[in-house]
């Protein structure tokens, strides 16, 4: 059985630690954050359930990359969550999809591919007002059942 033990000693800042060892390397890392959202779609052109009206509880997991600053921080697990609340999920979260996202078949691979479109676009701004951020979006996946998922891939974007 483990005991339960209080610090000796909590690091203080400028006195335990410098701002110079705060970043342990200067690699390129991924960070990830998911989110839920729950909404409803149907289908069209389609022959089976999914041409009915019906709703999902989704899963979306942002893979985004970077080198760390000077904190050893690629991006803020906050920022993330702040950029998916404003841009992302005012358009999703319980919401009729077909009325709310742009003229599409709301399948998950139309959607995956609008959502990092929309995620890619905050984060470019989001460089832009962080000067030393160097953070690009490397994957979207879009679960819309737990064992079904549609993905983006920044390398897939870019090739078209």
């Amino acid at each position: 059985m483990t005991e339960f033990r209080i610090v000796d000693h909590l690091q203080k800042y400028n006195k335990d630690i410098t701002k110079e060892q705060l970043k342990y390397h200067s690699k390129r890392v991924l960070v990830s954050k998911e989110f839920t959202f729950d909404a409803s779609h149907h289908l069209h052109e389609y022959e089976g359930k999914c041409k009915n009206l019906h709703g999902h509880t989704y899963k979306v997991i942002f893979g985004v990359s970077g080198c760390t600053d000077y904190r050893g921080l690629v991006i803020d697990f906050g920022d993330i969550k702040d950029i998916w609340k404003k841009e992302i999920e005012i358009y999703l979260d319980h919401r009729y999809l077909n009325e709310t996202l742009p003229l599409m078949n709301t399948t998950a691979e139309n959607m995956v591919v609008w959502i990092f479109e929309k995620m890619q676009s905050a984060l470019q701004d989001y460089s832009k007002s962080t000067p030393e951020a160097d953070t690009r979006l490397e994957f979207v996946r879009l679960y819309e059942t737990p064992t079904s998922y549609a993905e983006a891939r920044r390398e897939w974007m870019e090739i078209g």
